[in-house]
């Protein structure tokens, strides 16, 4: 397995974030930044050595309330029969530097995306409830890593990032589908990787924290999220290349309430579990290295939040 592990040192391409429109938390529209499985696996660490990469991320959700649970939509107004789908595809540029801080790889690299989101649900008026859909596209909020360092120490690889989600895509209080969030957020993050260079077995653990500022034309503060995403798979030769099998299971807590005068439903705080398989396969193509990563996430378990499910694939290039 050692060529399989250098393999995966060469595609393995930090960021694999994307803003979608719908992360789908019990947050302001029911949304917040972070996509539960968009850092999971070895495919999203650093390269741990200087280099370029591209990679495309594509994210498929669909997912909706039910019981009758009131989500907070626009205007200060809640909507009931809540039910959604977003698709989004993201373009991610890295360029891990040959400068050493603390003994790291200093990195750096962002994440642009184009969204395309319909929301329905039977909105509360002062006249009672309409049924009411809204769809919009656009770029989203982009995301941007100024500083992320990383260590390697044979097969094991962690690193330490600091991202930033800013307010970029197109926003409107009035409308319950939007490209963009209308807030920032600050997400630091660690992860840690094992990939055998004997045997092929992965363990690869993502956890960052979300802390989000006020959306000022909502009047709303989204409460800070935690956030932990967990892989185990097996890498066998294959195809020419190397196939990897296995399980991505996340799990995300908002840890401070929803607050501000748009926070019609209090607090209104998130949990949510989800668990589902992932295949992925790696080679190399001249001097290129090719991966490509394709998962589905079904939510389990909720609070506060749709339920439904998540589909990513990834592609990532490194020349």
């Amino acid at each position: 397995m050692k060529t399989h592990y250098r393999f995966s040192k060469l595609i393995a391409l930090t960021g694999a974030l994307m803003v979608s429109s719908l992360a789908v938390v019990a947050e302001e529209n029911g949304i917040a930044h972070y996509n539960p499985g968009q850092t999971a696996d070895f495919i999203d660490t650093l390269p741990g050595y200087p280099s370029f990469a591209y990679m495309n991320i594509f994210t498929y959700y669909d997912g909706k309330v039910g019981g009758g649970q009131p989500l907070p939509v626009r205007d200060g107004r809640v909507a009931l029969n809540v039910k959604a789908t977003s698709y989004s595809d993201s373009s991610v540029l890295l360029w891990e530097t040959p400068l050493k801080v603390l003994g790291g790889d200093y990195s750096l690299f962002a994440s642009i995306p184009y969204t395309w989101v319909t929301v329905s649900g039977d909105l509360q008026t002062g006249r009672g409830t309409g049924q009411t859909k809204d769809s919009a596209s656009g770029i989203g909020d982009i995301y941007f890593v100024p500083a992320a360092l990383g260590w390697t120490n044979g097969d094991f690889k962690w690193d330490g990032r600091f991202g930033i989600y800013a307010p970029s895509g197109e926003y409107d209080k009035s409308s319950l589908a939007n490209p963009g969030l209308g807030f920032w957020t600050f997400e630091p993050e660690v992860t840690f990787s094992w990939l055998s260079s004997k045997i092929g077995t992965e363990v690869s653990v993502f956890a960052g924290m979300d802390f989000n500022t006020e959306n000022t034309a909502a009047h709303y503060t989204s409460g800070d999220v935690f956030h932990i995403d967990l892989t185990v798979a097996q890498h066998l030769p294959l195809f020419g290349g190397y196939v990897g099998v296995g399980a991505n299971g996340y799990w995300m807590k908002q840890f401070t309430g929803d607050s501000g005068s748009g926070a019609v439903l209090g607090a209104f705080e998130l949990q949510q579990l989800g668990l589902g398989p992932v295949v992925s396969y790696i080679r190399k193509i001249g001097k290129t290295e090719l991966a490509v990563d394709l998962k589905w996430v079904p939510q389990i378990d909720v609070q506060n939040t749709m339920k439904g499910n998540y589909i990513w694939a990834k592609v990532a290039l490194v020349f």
